[in-house]
């Protein structure tokens, strides 16, 4: 076995990687940036080597910097991880030349199927159904608007060196296809170093299913089930889940007996990835191979209770599979949900800052990588902690949070209660957008496809509105909270003597529009909070005045809220709903009915910058009449370009930034009159 691992990335993924090599007793080194000085994964690994600036282009993504740490740490092995190196035939080849073994395919199998248009002209002439398309290279975008036509919109702009939605864009007519062709060529110079881009048709209301393979250099192939991975944005998996609550086990093995085959028809070795599009017949056609280890391998592993980083260096070191396809059982169902440094209050555009707090929710103390579960399981595979920051130049996910149940609603009410319990400060993130998503009765029947969030949500996402039972659960417990904070507060100002004069019992809380009066009859235990209705909820709990997390039961039912506080209440975040809530006595409540409501400053005139970024140009001059939608300037963020559009018609009055220029959450970019 390796006596060194270098791996060949950053955050998560490298933390994930050096979980696996310390448990197998292999020493790691971790490559890192100025931007990653104080990363996690950098504390983690045994060593580190500094390789460069912070764009990737300088540092993580060029050979010849890589190498020079591989030779000055002595490394005998690189695992790549996803992104960057991991797909990139000339890192592989200057590997096997330097004498070092690549955690990965062969130099061969990375160019047949990691080429996204080679791979399609392979699997077209293995006879594997494909989506129609055009696989030659599109020198610009008169003939990328031309091929567009002939293929029939919608048509999908796809990067060939391309993964984790980067360079991809969807094109409904002539203007789109040319705007997209320029982004998606753009995006994939900047995270991959190869801009050429292909195109295909885009099959509307398709499911995203992928084969898990697993092959070594004796021969051997096995898949590990498959993972449904449909609720996209801008071709971003956000969830994914394993297995697919579509499949059937007859579909299941065509599918994964044609993704091994595929595999072996390449002398392909290592954990590798086949993606489908399936509609709503069970009828899959071939999407593209990724030639690496995904983003969301943990439910694969979760419901197999196969190691895949540890077999992917087993592999690489020469051994054979330990396992056969008939070892292969799936056992259970796992989620996974990524959270993102985007905010989703603002179009979910990337957010950056210092996380000023970070406390996941704890994991499983029983759960071992490469055992398959017997409980419940919470597994946050991580790459930032708490006084990180979050930088422009990288990917936005910082965590996959992944729950584990023995059927599928017991792992999404697991998920449900670990991201309620999840508590991120500082940036902008889409855990109230992944817990909607967990809510949704779509996603809860599994009757979901790729246009998911399109779909349910276009006009983005504007919070959660809580259902009359869940905001009653929610006004008991904030009722009996308000009343232990009551209590201390006459302590500690000297109101109460040693009989502890008695707390009022007659509230009104005020919450989502609505207004609940209720009474509190407390006892050591808890309390018992009634409403004018009649009704009655028994709440629990130990939560005290200053705790930033209330892990309450209400009526027998777990409710996690997360608390911060406001005049006059709380502010609760729970479920996806973001809520002030007001707890006062009755004539506070008569009173505050009759207070005026502020009104927000009008920025209707204004272009305010959504999220931290670099202005890459700007398409329009001062004086110039804009229409509705028409593209006004592009900022990149985190690798991603983000075209900002004219709201309504105007004439711009003034332009406050210009190509280059960084900027902060709502600088003014322009002016209108």
């Amino acid at each position: 076995m390796f006596k060194k691992l270098l791996i060949a990335n950053r955050g998560e993924i490298a933390c994930r990687v050096i979980k696996t090599a310390r448990k197998m007793g292999i020493p790691t080194v971790a490559i890192y940036s100025d931007a990653d000085a104080k990363a996690l994964h950098v504390q983690m690994a045994d060593e580190a080597v500094h390789i460069g600036p912070p764009p990737a282009n300088q540092s993580y993504i060029v050979i010849d910097k890589v190498m020079e740490a591989i030779k000055s740490s002595g490394a005998e092995a690189v695992h790549p991880g996803y992104g960057f190196l991991s797909e990139n035939a000339k890192f592989a080849e200057a590997l096997d030349a330097a004498g070092v073994a690549f955690v990965g395919p062969p130099k061969g199998a990375i160019e047949s199927m990691g080429d996204k248009i080679t791979s399609k002209k392979i699997a077209q002439e293995a006879n594997v159904s494909t989506v129609p398309g055009y696989m030659g290279l599109i020198e610009d975008a008169d003939e990328a608007v031309k091929i567009s036509n002939e293929i029939g919109y919608p048509v999908m702009l796809k990067a060939s060196a391309g993964g984790g939605g980067k360079g991809m864009r969807i094109a409904w007519n002539d203007a789109e296809a040319r705007e997209g062709f320029q982004s998606s060529k753009n995006e994939a110079a900047n995270s991959f170093g190869d801009d050429r881009i292909f195109i295909e048709k885009f099959v509307t209301q398709p499911r995203h299913i992928e084969i898990q393979v697993l092959c070594d250099t004796h021969g051997n192939g096995i898949y590990l089930g498959e993972r449904e991975c449909s609720i996209q944005r801008r071709n971003q998996k956000v969830v994914e889940e394993a297995p697919s609550p579509f499949l059937d086990e007859a579909t299941r093995r065509a599918m994964g007996e044609q993704s091994v085959a595929l595999a072996k028809a390449v002398g392909y070795a290592s954990a590798g990835t086949v993606e489908f599009i399936v509609d709503g017949d069970k009828n899959f056609y071939f999407l593209e191979m990724n030639t690496r280890l995904q983003v969301e391998h943990p439910v694969t592993e979760l419901i197999t209770g196969v190691d895949l980083v540890e077999q992917m260096i087993r592999v690489a070191a020469g051994e054979p599979l330990s396992i056969t396809q008939d070892d292969v059982k799936l056992n259970g169902w796992a989620i996974e949900n990524r959270l993102y440094a985007e905010d989703p209050y603002r179009g979910f555009l990337p957010s950056i800052g210092r996380l000023t707090r970070y406390r996941p929710p704890a994991e499983t103390a029983s759960y071992t990588p490469g055992v398959v579960p017997d409980s419940i399981v919470v597994r946050n595979d991580t790459g930032v902690y708490e006084g990180g920051e979050i930088s422009m130049y990288y990917d936005p996910m910082i965590a996959k949070l992944c729950t584990w149940g023995p059927d599928r609603a017991t792992a999404i009410e697991a998920m449900r209660v670990a991201l309620d319990s999840f508590e991120v400060e500082g940036i902008g993130h889409n855990l109230p957008f992944l817990s909607a998503v967990m809510d949704h009765p779509k996603f809860v029947s599994g009757d979901m496809t790729t246009a998911f969030i399109e779909e349910e949500y276009p006009d983005g996402f504007q919070g959660v509105i809580l259902p009359d039972g869940e905001l009653a659960r929610v006004a008991a417990a904030c009722a009996a909270m308000h009343r232990v904070a009551e209590i201390r507060r006459a302590r500690v100002s000297g109101r109460m003597d040693n009989h502890e004069r008695k707390v009022g019992s007659d509230w009104n809380v005020t919450l989502q529009g609505q207004s609940f009066d209720v009474q509190i009859d407390a006892d050591p235990d808890g309390a018992t909070v009634a409403f004018a209705d009649g009704s009655a909820l028994r709440v629990s709990g130990a939560w005290t005045p200053g705790d930033q997390l209330a892990e309450m039961t209400v009526d027998g039912a777990a409710l996690v809220l997360k608390v911060g506080k406001v005049s006059g209440g709380f502010r609760i975040r729970t479920r996806g709903a973001d809520l002030k809530v007001h707890v006062r006595t009755p004539r506070q409540a008569e009173l505050a009915r009759l207070m005026p409501e502020k009104t927000p400053p009008d920025t209707s005139k204004m272009l305010l910058c959504p999220m931290p970024g670099l202005v890459v140009k700007i398409d329009v001059s001062e004086g110039d009449e804009v229409q509705e939608g028409q593209a006004l300037c592009t900022i990149e963020a985190m690798k991603m370009e983000n075209i900002l559009r004219a709201e309504k018609k105007g004439v711009v009055s003034k332009i406050n930034a210009g190509a280059g220029d960084s900027l902060a959450v709502d600088d003014v970019i322009m002016e209108f009159e």
